[in-house]
């Protein structure tokens, strides 16, 4: 029999903790649909969550996993990274059972959201955890009359130790726009070493990725895999620009690295009635 699981309280904010009968653990906020918390059996906090975020009503969350939508970045009219990760969502249902814990929130297109994006839509935003593994799985259905297109992504921080103790395995082969310096380039070799500032948009990314630690301060391996988002965005803001972000630690991209679900190339269209799921699971191995 499922156990529902109640509202409660943290950084001033409604969150579900979810907890599986193994002990995984995770921490959904209703707030932006934020994914704050990732703790899986035999294992630490995977995911990074700055010291210096914001909570507040409006603001964006910095680290854990927001929700990217219906843009990405500066690529559109919206403000940066759109609307979902910023507005309260509502909880639909939250419940441990008998192998894992599941929450289920979602977002509706409201007066608010209008008036910068004349569009109805509901998002729907599913955490399940289990064992050593994470599901996030992101769906969007078009509740209006019209088509309309979308840019989305899953901006999962992920905790290390020393950003420069890692490598991604899984990228060889691939086209990525380079944000940098504003070009398209091909990842040459089949690891990606961050150092410096990264900022990278890896197009038509099928294969699983490996995220590995192997200095003397950890070692450690995340397998992440996605379905239906089409690229992967990889992300560290490195020492300088780290400096300048109000709500980072000065030396907090140190222990960080983001890596995105997401569907920024080529947007998603949906036609009155149309429905698209997106999903990123991660595994501790």
């Amino acid at each position: 029999m499922n156990t529902p699981i109640a509202i409660t309280r943290q950084h001033g904010l409604d969150v579900i903790e979810l907890r599986a009968p193994d002990g995984a653990r995770a921490t959904v906020a209703l707030h932006g649909g934020h994914l704050l918390s990732w703790v899986p059996v035999g294992g630490a906090e995977q995911l990074y969550l700055s010291p210096n975020s914001g909570f507040g009503p409006g603001q964006a969350i910095r680290g854990g996993v927001p929700v990217i939508f219906p843009q990405f970045s500066q690529r559109g009219p919206l403000p940066r990274h759109g609307f979902a990760r910023t507005k309260p969502w509502q909880l639909v249902m939250a419940e441990r059972g008998a192998d894992d814990a599941l929450a289920v929130l979602k977002l509706s297109d409201d007066a608010d959201t209008r008036l910068t994006w004349p569009h109805a839509f509901e998002l729907e935003l599913s955490v399940r955890i289990a064992g050593r593994g994470l599901q996030i799985e992101l769906a969007c259905d078009n509740t209006g009359d019209t088509e309309f297109s979308f840019t989305t992504a899953l901006h999962t921080y992920l905790h290390v130790n020393d950003v420069g103790e890692v490598s991604v395995e899984g990228l060889s082969g691939l086209r990525y726009f380079d944000n940098i310096d504003q070009t398209d380039k091909t990842q040459r070799v089949d690891l990606l070493l961050p150092g410096g500032e990264l900022d990278r948009i890896y197009y038509r990314a099928v294969d699983p990725l490996l995220l590995r630690e192997h200095g003397i301060s950890a070692k450690r391996q995340v397998a992440v895999h996605q379905q239906g988002f089409d690229d992967v965005v990889t992300w560290n803001p490195g020492e300088v620009r780290c400096a300048a972000l109000p709500d980072m630690p000065a030396d907090g991209y140190k222990n960080m690295l983001c890596i995105e679900a997401a569907t920024v190339a080529r947007p998603v269209s949906l036609a009155s009635g149309e429905s698209w799921v997106g999903r990123q699971t991660f595994s501790l191995l």
